[in-house]
């Protein structure tokens, strides 16, 4: 019935759309297993895509060739970039997306894959022989055999919905949960914990008062997604913020008695930087106020996501306190918040290639991993299906450094860190960030990609050439142009800055804080002739790499010195524990994680700096 799959991806959200494209973009044939096809690419939470250090993972696995980003571009109902006011570092695409638009592109995407079969059921296990993942049971009882198996599960393992004081089995709601995976795991020697997330309720957007809350619109020159030609947004919907009230807070209160959260039926530890509204009342006791974010859900929906309102309060509660939120007054409710109960995988039982440790050619990616966010899930899952191809033609993992990628820093930080609570990307997790901009994804990963051959990276490679090119252009144009005072002088003084004295270069004027190249073109017209000829993306590039050129050169030099303990190997049947001189939970951490790599070692949780001397030492260094 079934031919031999190179792969199977088991599960259809972010990380398993990403898993499945990833690997049949390389030449595998692949099997999408998922429960219901109608839920493909389903946004589970919030409509949007991005945001701080998410809309650089997305920029990322577009680079890589995956799909998250064309699919954001051909759905978003909004585009915001984020952290304007600070540095480049920091900006961050984000993006309101169509929900129903969303899910029917990746669909369409998938459907168009040649690569690509699907099935529709629940997988109840692993065909496991002789230590190696070689395909599925399903629940009706069939084996599909395939080389490698990939899981990015979701909240489905054993899920448990929570409503107050009720509980139900269930992966989201209206959905049942997944079984069976966990069980067999547990038995292959796994070690397995349980993770909570929440969502909020889903409200009628015809009955809210939207005069009474604050509009906040998309940028006025919107940008987008992908570095492929995708289409930019012409029209966009606006957001609105409105906030709770001390009168809101305790009307939640009154149901706090009823909180799976507080009365222990929750035992999984919940997302700290996403906490549910009465998480949030009681941890910042001293706020009379939380701000609210209130989102469409596409074109054709009157339904309202209430970012900021996550609960699992029961829902005669979360309805009585929305209805004394500003503009909510005559609130309909489609559903209530809920939280969600899911086993996951300690993600120090993995490769750095996501592949588990106890089982070859079984890869684990998103959720399953303790990690929270579609951005999370969708470079996991490419990561995955890219090495469940590697190992299947037996060639080398794709491994990204930190200094390569903000994928690169969150796997790391997962295989040698692991985590307790829901892993969420934020740029201050990565000391590399000044290198690892949004704008410059393409430069840093599209040759990896043509490198190792994705399906398509040709093209994109020329797109990345023609890029660096323009961008050397435009900085040659401003390091060489020369400006005069009586040209510049009175712009200058319009903004407070100290007025030339003699003829300069155009970027000695260029580096002074404040001035922009966009500031510079109504008052320098060839300036503005020369960049007439060059796109809004290349001019971008060009500007930073000029004004932040002696942070990045320092970034440059601190990443060569990480670089050559990432060249000093460990191998597999090193023996920690003979080495008395490192500390006790150094050998216990190293031991356990086997790291590949001197550097590896350096960035696990209780291995000290005088740890890695010994090391060094050790090993003749």
């Amino acid at each position: 019935m079934f031919p031999k799959y190179d792969v199977i991806v088991v599960g259809a959200g972010h990380a398993g759309c990403e898993a499945a494209v990833a690997a049949a973009n390389m030449g595998s044939k692949v099997l999408l297993a998922t429960m219901n096809m109608n839920t493909i690419a389903q946004m589970s939470c919030n409509p949007a895509m991005g945001g701080v250090a998410k809309g650089q993972i997305v920029r990322e696995v577009d680079a890589l060739g995956g799909y998250s980003g064309i699919v954001t571009d051909y759905s978003m109902v909004q585009f915001r970039m984020l952290n304007l006011s600070k540095g480049p570092a920091m900006w961050s695409p984000r993006a309101q997306s169509d929900r129903m638009m969303f899910a029917a592109k990746w669909r369409q995407m998938l459907e168009a894959h040649e690569n690509i079969d699907f099935w529709q059921e629940m997988v109840k296990g692993i065909i496991v022989k002789d230590g190696r993942a070689q395909g599925i049971y399903t629940g009706i009882g069939l084996e599909i055999e395939s080389k490698s198996v990939v899981l990015t599960n979701g909240t489905f393992l054993n899920g448990l919905i929570h409503i107050g004081e009720k509980q139900f089995g269930g992966g989201r709601a209206g959905e049942k949960a997944a079984t069976g995976i966990t069980e067999q795991l547990v038995e292959l020697g796994f070690e397995s914990g349980r993770m909570k997330t929440g969502t909020p309720p889903r409200i009628d957007g015809r009955s809210l008062d939207y005069s009474k809350m604050t509009v906040q619109n998309g940028d006025e020159n919107p940008s987008k997604f992908s570095y492929t030609d995708t289409p930019e947004i012409k029209k966009q919907m606006p957001c609105h913020i409105t906030y709770t009230s001390n009168e809101v807070h305790e009307t939640l209160k009154e149901g706090f008695d009823r909180s799976p959260m507080f009365n222990g039926r929750i035992r999984g530890l919940g997302p700290r930087y996403c906490p549910s509204i009465e998480d949030k009342i009681e941890r910042f006791s001293d706020r009379d106020r939380h701000q609210l974010f209130i989102e469409p859900e596409g074109w054709t929906t009157c339904e309202i996501y209430v970012n900021g309102f996550s609960s699992s309060l029961p829902e005669e509660v979360q309805y009585k306190a929305l209805r004394k939120v500003a503009g909510f007054e005559n609130m309909k409710m489609f559903r209530p918040g809920y939280a969600i109960e899911y086993d996951f995988f300690p993600p120090t039982q993995l490769e750095v290639s996501l592949e588990t440790k106890k089982v070859k050619g079984l890869f684990f990616a998103g959720q399953i991993n303790g990690t929270t966010g579609y951005e999370e899930a969708a470079c996991q899952g490419l990561m995955a299906g890219l090495n469940a191809h590697q190992s299947v033609v037996e060639e080398e993992p794709l491994v990204l450094k930190r200094s390569e990628a903000y994928i690169g820093v969150l796997i790391d930080d997962l295989v040698n860190k692991g985590t307790k609570e829901p892993y969420r990307m934020f740029t201050s997790r990565a000391e590399y960030r000044v290198l690892l901009r949004q704008d410059n994804a393409d430069i840093r990963l599209t040759p990896i990609a043509q490198k190792l051959g994705i399906k398509g990276s040709e093209e994109r490679m020329e797109k990345v050439t023609e890029k660096i090119d323009a961008g050397k252009a435009i900085e040659r144009f401003i390091r060489n142009h020369s400006v005069t005072p009586d040209q510049v002088n009175g712009f200058l003084s319009s903004i407070d800055s100290a007025a030339l004295k003699q003829q300069v270069k155009l970027y000695s004027v260029l580096m002074r804080p404040h001035i922009t190249l966009e500031k510079l073109r109504p008052v320098l017209p060839e300036l503005d002739n020369f960049l007439k000829t060059h796109n809004k993306y290349h001019i971008g590039l060009a500007e930073v790499n000029m004004k932040y050129e002696g942070y990045l050169k320092r970034e440059e030099e601190l990443v060569s010195k990480m670089n050559r303990l990432e060249e000093v190997k460990l191998t597999k049947d090193f023996n920690y524990a003979s080495i008395k001189s490192l500390s006790a939970e150094a050998r216990e951490k190293l031991g356990h994680i086997q790291p590949k790599t001197i550097g590896q070692a350096s960035r696990i949780s209780g291995v000290s700096p005088s740890d890695i001397s010994v090391l060094l030492v050790h090993m003749g260094r």
